[in-house]
C-alpha cells in the first residue's frame, strides 16, 4: 500500500509530494502529526515552546504535550481552572505564566503538570492564596509570586509543596510574616530561600527568625519594620554573623546609624567586660548558670533576652518554669540537671547598642562532663588511630615490596643468550645467571637468580669514567655475569675496571 502511495505521488518517477514526505518522516520518527504541530504565533524549538505575547486568553488546544519548557508570559490569561490544560504535560519542568492578569487559581489546576520544577506566576493580580491551590506539585523547587497583590495566605496554601526550596514573595502587600510555611503539615520541608522584601511588614517574629535563619536566607529589606529593641538585637547579631541578606542590603533595613533607639534598649546596661569566647563545664545532672557575655552579673532586668541553644531559641519573657532550660529576667541562662546532649554553642542575643568587633563573640561553649577527661580521651583516641594508621601503612608497604621483589625474581626473564650488544636487564641491576657452558655440560651450580642493585646512574654518562660499585664483595669470583647484555667469565666484582 505504501508503494502505491509512493507511485501516486511521483511524476515520471522523479518527483516527491512535500506533504507526503513530511508525513512519511513523522511516521518514521514515531511522532503523530497532530502532536508535532506548533500553534500559530508560538515558537517551537525542540522541547521548548514559547507562546509569549500572543494575546492568549486560553491555552491552545493543539499545543504539543512533549514540551519541557512552556512560556505563556505576556498574555491575557485571567484564571487557571481545573481544565485550563486539555491534556497531561508529563514532561513539563518549567511553566512561565508571568505578566498575565491571573487573579484566581482553582484547586487541582496543576494536576496536568505533576513534574514541574519551576513555576513563574509573577506580575499577576493574585490577592489571596487559598488552601491547596498548588496541589499535585510535589516536585516543585522554585515558585515565583513576586509582583502580585497578595494580602493573605490561607492555612494550607502551600500544602503538597514538599520539595520547595526557593519562594519569591517580594512586592506584595503582606502585613504578617508567613510562619505557617515552616510548621504547617504538608508544607515545604527544606525552604532555604524566602524573599519578603518590599511588603508591608511592621513586625517580625524575632525569636522564630533566629531559628529559621540557621537553615537559609530570609530577605526583609524595604519593609516598614518598627525599630524596637528586639529587632535591634536581631540586626546586631546578624551583622556579627555576617548574615548575607542583611549585609547585602544593610542600608535598606531600619535601625540604621543615627536612628537607633540606644537610650531605650542599652542605657547603662553594657558593661566593660569584653565579649570573649568562654567555656563553661558542668557535670551531668548538675545545675549551671551562664551569664550573657559582656554584661555584669546580675544584669539589668526588663530587657528581652534571647538565647540560641543547640536545639531551640529561648526568650526571657516566655519562660516555662518546668522547662529544662530557662532564661532568667536578668539574662542568665539556667541549665537544670545538665544532660550530655546539652553540650554545644550558646549565643546571647540582646540589644547592646554597638557593633561587635571581629574578635568579639556573644557566644559561649558549654561542656557537660569532665573537660580534662574528654580532652584526654579525645587525644588518646586520636593517638591510637594515628598509631593504627602508621602500623597498617607500614605493613602494607612491606607486603607490596615483597610481592614486587618476588615478581622481579621469578617473572623477569634472564637474557643469558641474548645479543651481547644489547643493554640486557637494565642499567640499574646485575642479573647473575649460571654459565651457559655449565648448563650444556650438566654442571649447573644454581638454577636461581641473584640481584645486586646499583645506585642509579645517568644513561648517557661517559663510558671512559669508571663507576663505583654499590657494594664490596671481596674477591668472590662469579661466572657468567651479564651486565647491559654482555657476558664476562672469571671476573671479580671487586674489580673496578670491569665493573664499568
Amino acid at each position: 500500500y505504501l508503494m502505491k502511495l509512493l507511485g501516486r505521488t511521483s511524476v515520471g518517477g522523479s518527483c516527491w509530494n512535500p506533504a507526503f514526505a513530511a508525513l512519511l518522516l513523522f511516521l518514521c520518527l514515531g511522532v503523530p502529526p497532530s502532536v508535532a504541530t506548533c500553534p500559530p504565533c508560538c515558537l517551537c524549538a525542540s522541547d521548548i515552546i514559547s507562546c509569549s505575547g500572543c494575546n492568549l486568553s486560553a491555552l491552545p488546544s493543539d499545543l504539543p504535550s512533549y514540551a519541557t519548557r512552556l512560556d505563556l508570559s505576556h498574555n491575557v490569561l485571567t484564571d487557571l481552572s481545573m481544565d485550563w490544560i486539555s491534556r497531561p504535560f508529563d514532561r513539563l519542568a518549567t511553566l512561565v505564566l508571568s505578566r498575565n492578569s491571573i487573579s484566581q487559581i482553582e484547586v487541582n489546576a496543576f494536576n496536568a503538570t505533576p513534574h514541574l520544577l519551576h513555576l513563574d506566576l509573577s506580575s499577576n493580580r493574585l490577592t489571596v492564596l487559598n488552601s491547596s491551590i498548588f496541589t499535585g506539585l510535589k516536585e516543585l523547587k522554585e515558585l515565583l509570586l513576586f509582583g502580585n497583590q497578595i494580602i493573605q495566605m490561607n492555612p494550607g496554601a502551600f500544602s503538597d509543596l514538599y520539595s520547595l526550596q526557593r519562594l519569591y514573595l517580594s512586592g506584595n502587600r503582606l502585613t504578617a510574616f508567613p510562619l505557617g510555611l515552616y510548621w504547617e503539615p504538608g508544607g515545604p520541608r527544606n525552604l532555604t530561600f524566602l524573599d519578603l522584601s518590599y511588603n508591608m511588614l511592621s513586625k517580625v517574629p524575632v525569636q522564630s527568625l533566629l531559628s529559621l535563619t540557621q537553615q537559609g536566607g530570609i530577605y526583609l529589606q524595604e519593609n516598614p519594620l518598627v525599630c524596637d529593641c528586639a529587632l535591634l538585637a536581631l540586626q546586631e547579631y546578624w551583622m556579627w554573623k555576617q548574615y548575607r541578606p542583611l549585609v547585602e542590603f544593610k542600608g535598606e533595613y531600619p535601625c540604621r546609624d543615627n536612628s537607633e533607639p540606644w537610650s531605650e534598649c542599652s542605657q547603662e546596661v553594657v558593661s566593660d567586660i569584653p565579649l570573649e569566647a568562654q567555656t563553661y563545664q558542668v557535670e551531668p545532672g548538675k545545675w549551671l548558670r551562664v551569664p550573657c557575655p559582656g554584661f555584669a552579673s546580675p544584669a539589668q532586668e526588663g530587657l528581652d533576652w534571647l538565647w540560641i541553644t543547640p536545639k531551640t531559641v529561648l526568650n526571657s519573657s516566655t519562660n516555662d518554669a518546668s522547662a529544662h532550660l530557662t532564661v532568667l529576667p536578668n539574662g542568665t541562662l539556667e541549665i537544670q540537671g545538665a544532660l550530655m546532649e546539652d553540650s554545644g554553642m550558646y549565643g546571647c542575643v540582646v540589644a547592646r547598642g554597638r557593633h561587635y568587633d571581629p574578635n568579639e563573640s556573644p557566644e559561649v561553649s558549654v561542656v557537660v562532663g569532665n573537660l580534662s577527661k574528654a580532652s584526654t580521651s579525645g587525644l588518646a583516641d586520636r593517638s591510637g588511630a594515628e598509631h593504627f594508621n602508621t602500623a597498617f601503612t607500614t605493613l602494607a608497604s612491606c607486603v607490596v615490596s615483597i610481592i614486587l621483589v618476588l615478581l622481579y625474581l621469578y617473572l623477569t626473564p634472564c637474557r643469558c643468550r641474548e645479543n651481547r650488544g644489547s643493554r640486557g636487564c637494565g642499567g640499574r641491576a646485575f642479573i647473575l645467571c649460571s654459565d651457559p657452558r655449565e648448563v650444556e655440560s650438566g654442571q649447573l651450580r644454581s638454577n636461581g637468580k641473584r640481584v645486586a642493585f646499583l645506585e642509579p646512574q645517568a644513561e648517557d654518562s661517559d663510558i671512559g669514567i669508571p663507576k663505583t660499585p654499590a657494594m664490596h664483595l671481596g674477591h668472590v669470583t662469579t661466572e657468567g655475569i651479564l651486565k647491559n647484555g654482555s657476558r664476562t667469565v672469571g671476573l671479580t666484582l671487586s674489580d673496578p675496571a670491569h665493573m664499568a
